[in-house]
């Protein structure tokens, strides 16, 4: 989750030449995507006024949505998915089970080319795991193991402890932790900041000589939650175990060791990596009026960790992306491209699902007009991150301006995401939803993401943001210009 950057003087010239009504053609043309050589003739007014024609049809899902039959259905429809199947690991049997029930629940939706694509995605479990402290004081931490973590000896790994704050100071301090287990208590300035001790921590304590690594939970608030997540080994480095503890206890043995306290943790892990598992994503469309072969992609992931339900981390965002195309057809819509849904599988171990679906379709990349992935919550949404030409961006922010009955309008940078990323990269313009991401990290990959954090009223906000601007893109004339 890459945060934005500042406008460069370029983009603000081009948005000033663009609004003070100067003529500039931009580079569109009838059912292509069409790089920086377009030679279409409308102007930016016409395209102005088309997407205005709209106006109707976004009040029309406004309501569905937010105040008619539609409203709290997203919300209702995860609640009985996640009590049901509840967390879906990658490679677990209720991870199955949910691809199997959502093919079900879209085919009975009356979607269109519902079907499963085959996936192989890595197959991780846990097992038991503890952690105690037996030095200075006997204290039991709450502990989860990381994503693809080796697990411990049966009787466990007990040594003293180094607490560092940053890989600079564990580099500095090389020598004090050999044969010790590393303790990093990072600071949470932002996710991608604290992110990377999550990934790369076991790595770096291996390198010099550490027996196991234990990393601060990677969240806004905490109470006494942790919060598990991916890590990653590296070729020629030895594999140790690896597990996030508390914010809590990491700053209370930061404080220990800055008192010159010994610190000495037992820790147990039984985690356990098994073959790649038979997987799927799941795809449902409506299919295109008059470009069947161009696709508006919207997207969320369907599996997530063994902690909670799943259901912020990404149960909202799948089903959003559902009812995306369950209002377009209830409403008697069908756009001029193909409205795409897909259900990732294995997004948690690093988009493999999504990986593997762009290897099966990047020769079509020419014909996506725009991806959408919602995995940042599905709470009040502050609006739409994109990632796009100039050209794109403008038309974008005209889309969102549809969205004024609910006051939710701003286009924000960076609009990448995990899933779609392998498209963006291809020149691909692409969206993702934003909100209140405090909120989302105070619950990500904890055993709080449950239907307890979700709000009704918020979820049917972020599904008419979702469908109006998946189905005004998905039917304009013209795809949406690329750079």
């Amino acid at each position: 989750m890459i945060l934005g950057r500042k406008l460069t003087g370029k983009t603000m010239k081009f948005l000033l030449f663009i609004f003070v009504g100067v003529v500039h053609l931009l580079p569109l043309a009838s059912g292509k995507a069409i790089h920086g050589n377009g030679t279409s003739q409308r102007t930016f007014q016409e395209i102005k006024e088309e997407i205005a024609h709209y106006g109707d049809v976004a009040k029309a899902i406004i309501n569905f949505t937010v105040y008619g039959k539609g409203q709290n259905r997203s919300y209702e429809r995860l609640a009985l998915l996640v009590d049901t199947v509840g967390p879906r690991l990658s490679g677990s049997k209720s991870l199955e089970k949910a691809i199997e029930i959502m093919q079900q629940n879209l085919q009975g939706d009356g979607l269109e080319n519902v079907h499963l694509e085959p996936v192989k995605i890595p197959h991780w479990e846990r097992g038991e795991e503890s952690a105690v402290m037996l030095e200075p004081r006997i204290h039991k931490m709450a502990i989860l193991g990381l994503g693809s973590s080796i697990g411990t000896p049966p009787e466990g790994i007990t040594a003293e402890v180094l607490v560092v704050t940053s890989f600079d100071e564990l580099q500095r301090r090389g020598p004090d932790a050999k044969g010790k287990i590393v303790v990093y208590n990072q600071p949470y300035t932002n996710y991608s900041a604290a992110v990377q001790y999550r990934v790369e921590g076991a790595v770096e304590a291996a390198k010099v000589g550490a027996l196991a690594s234990l990393i601060r939970s990677v969240a806004s608030f905490s109470i006494y939650s942790p919060h598990t997540g991916i890590q990653e080994y590296q070729n020629g480095v030895p594999k140790i175990p690896t597990a996030c503890i508390t914010v809590e206890d990491a700053e209370m043995m930061s404080r220990m060791a800055s008192r010159g306290n010994k610190i000495v943790i037992q820790l147990k892990m039984g985690a356990k990596s098994y073959p790649d598992a038979d997987s799927f994503n799941t795809v449902a469309e409506i299919t295109g009026s008059k470009y069947p072969e161009q696709i508006v992609l919207v997207s969320g992931h369907l599996d997530s960790w063994d902690v909670g339900q799943g259901a912020l981390d990404d149960g909202g965002g799948a089903f959003i992306s559902w009812e995306a195309l369950s209002v377009i057809k209830d409403l008697g819509l069908r756009p001029k491209r193909t409205l795409r849904l897909v259900l990732w599988t294995a997004e948690e171990q690093g988009g493999v699902g999504s990986s593997q679906y762009y290897q099966l379709h990047k020769a079509n990349s020419s014909n996506y007009s725009l991806v959408m992935e919602s995995d940042l919550g599905t709470f009040l949404p502050s609006g739409l991150r994109f990632t796009g030409s100039n050209s794109a961006r403008i038309i974008m922010e005209e889309v969102m301006s549809l969205l004024q009955p609910i006051n939710i309008t701003q286009v924000l940078k960076n609009g990448d995401g995990t899933d779609i990323n392998f498209w963006i990269q291809d020149g691909v313009p692409g969206a993702s939803l934003l909100d209140d991401l405090y909120k989302y990290f105070s619950f990500h990959h904890s055993h709080g993401d449950t239907m307890t954090v979700m709000d009704p009223k918020q979820m049917n906000l972020a599904a008419a943001v979702w469908t109006v601007v998946s189905y005004v893109i998905a039917d304009l004339e013209e795809m949406l210009p690329r750079s």
